[in-house]
């Protein structure tokens, strides 16, 4: 792979969709780069080659935009101006550490993305000349993006109080998924943060590795709504504050197995590395509860005539097909009410199983045998 983004129209894309078609979730703790001697050099590697894993895979997907959202760790966003969420308009950031010099930013994309989340209803900053941290560098670099590739940088606040609430960073994770379809670009997202840790406090050595676990193991089953139970509260408590950024994710796009997991534990994080490399796309569901169709209104009065009208009941019984014509209904309509199939007024006519049961206990017909649910 030579570790670039295709900039190419959504619509050349045959039989795929706009919107994110791939995700991630990965670490960024500075001991990556940097290198102490502090670190297990094995552990770093195969850390190294999850993420490679995990970047070879979105690039096959062949996206348009690359997104990266983070947050800053004190260099950026903290006497200044302290947004909730901010979205990088530039064409260019400087980075820092091994990672200084200029990284290119898709600031078009950040532009037209600001636009569309307004209009979503949410109010994020944006700019210009704000700096990438490496809590994006690292993501980028170790997934295996060329230096070149350039990339949308989100940011949320996670350490400066008031930070926004894991409700509001759900709902920007799914404005964020309409908008980039309504913006026709099938974009890959890679969540940058870290599991229980506390950087800048007497805490940091000692992260809860026994819970993040718990976290690891629930993502890894496809149970991205799980972090939804940590409250503002809980995030700070467990050190997991950078998890907002995971949060917004559970919001684009929702409880999804991934394709690749792995775990490091560290003296200082657990490094978790995530990837969903299979195509995302809509399942098709047909509820079990449909809500009636205003098109089949008519077929729907007629069964809540049986179940409510005795004398309705009692001439559906005694001639189907004469009790049919009595309603305005299109001819496969009507051979439907005279057979009263269950399966078939759910799932073609959108009539609520609730209604046709009445109606054939009503006239005694038999129900189908369910297989019982374990």
């Amino acid at each position: 792979m030579d570790g670039t983004v295709k900039r190419t129209a959504a619509a050349t894309h045959t039989g795929t969709r706009a919107g994110i078609v791939g995700a991630a979730i990965v670490p960024h703790a500075p001991q990556l780069l940097s290198m102490p001697d502090t670190e297990d050099l094995a552990q770093v590697a195969r850390v190294k080659a999850a993420m490679q894993t995990v970047g070879d895979g979105l690039r096959a997907l062949s996206p348009d935009l690359m997104i990266i959202i983070s947050n800053c760790h004190g260099e950026e966003m903290v006497v200044h101006c302290v947004p909730p969420f901010m979205i990088h308009c530039g064409d260019r950031a400087q980075g820092a550490g091994r990672h200084k010099g200029p990284w290119r930013i898709d600031g078009e994309a950040g532009q037209a993305l600001t636009h569309l989340m307004l209009e979503e209803g949410f109010d994020p900053a944006f700019t210009l000349d704000t700096d990438v941290g490496t809590a994006f560098t690292i993501a980028h670099d170790y997934c295996g993006f060329a230096r070149e590739t350039p990339f949308l940088p989100i940011y949320v606040n996670v350490y400066v109080p008031p930070q926004p609430s894991p409700q509001r960073c759900f709902a920007f994770g799914k404005a964020l998924s309409r908008s980039l379809e309504r913006l026709g670009k099938r974009a890959v997202v890679i969540v940058s943060d870290g599991l229980s840790h506390y950087p800048g406090t007497p805490m940091y050595p000692t992260p809860d590795l026994a819970g993040d676990r718990v976290i690891f193991e629930r993502l890894a089953a496809g149970n991205l709504l799980y972090i939804m139970s940590y409250d503002s509260a809980r995030l700070d408590k467990t050190g997991n504050v950078e998890c907002r950024s995971l949060q917004i994710l559970a919001g684009a796009i929702g409880d999804r197995k991934p394709d690749h997991a792995a775990l490091e534990p560290s003296w200082h994080h657990i490094y978790a590395v995530l990837g969903w490399t299979t195509p995302l796309t809509q399942e098709a569901y047909v509820p079990l509860y449909p809500g009636f169709a205003a098109r089949h209104s008519e077929l729907a009065r007629a069964i809540h005539a049986i179940v409510t009208d005795d004398t309705a009941g009692a001439a559906y019984k005694s001639d189907r097909p004469g009790f049919a014509q009595r309603y305005d209904l299109p001819d496969e309509e009507r051979a439907a009410l005279v057979r009263l199939d269950e399966d078939e007024l759910r799932e073609r006519y959108l009539v609520n199983p609730m209604l046709t049961y009445m109606a054939k206990v009503k006239v005694g017909d038999p129900l189908k045998n369910r297989a019982r649910k374990s």
